[in-house]
């Protein structure tokens, strides 16, 4: 995924084009990997910002250990992977119905701009996954100040 940037009102219409654009698109990759969308499927709520220092990630992850989580950075791009452990009814019970997903999650989130990867921070509170990645300083974008002769 790339991210491009853009400011959008707070009600946009291209909201709903892109979020749109994401359901095609896991209908899409559910044909190609032969699993259908909502059945099996683990793939966490993400929110990306940017600001002029750095990206922050935030990731719906209820029910996974902190243990259970792996973030990477290769370059520009920051993978997140983790796993969902199965949660077997107890003994003697009687399920009607279990629809909660369990598994292995993997996703990746191309940045566009080089990043300062030494200074990489991930906290993991409540149930949401918070990632720091800093901006390179020579990605930042600098004011420079116009002299008079």
């Amino acid at each position: 995924m790339t991210l491009i940037r853009w400011n959008a009102a707070p009600v946009s219409p291209l909201r709903d084009l892109n979020r749109f654009e994401d359901e095609v698109s896991r209908l899409f990759d559910g044909v190609f990997t032969g699993r259908a969308p909502g059945n099996g499927t683990f793939s966490p709520a993400v929110d990306i910002e940017e600001t002029a220092e750095e990206f922050v990630v935030r990731m719906d992850l209820p029910g996974i250990a902190a243990k259970d989580v792996k973030v990477s950075l290769l370059g520009d791009t920051l993978t997140i992977r983790g796993e969902r452990h199965y949660e077997s009814p107890a003994k003697g019970a009687n399920p009607h119905r279990l629809e909660r997903v369990h598994g292995t999650f993997e996703r990746s989130f191309i940045l566009g701009t080089p990043v300062g990867s030494d200074k990489v921070k991930a906290q993991y509170r409540d149930g949401v996954l918070e990632v720091r990645v800093p901006k390179a300083e020579e990605s930042r974008t600098r004011d420079i100040e116009v002299q008079v002769n």
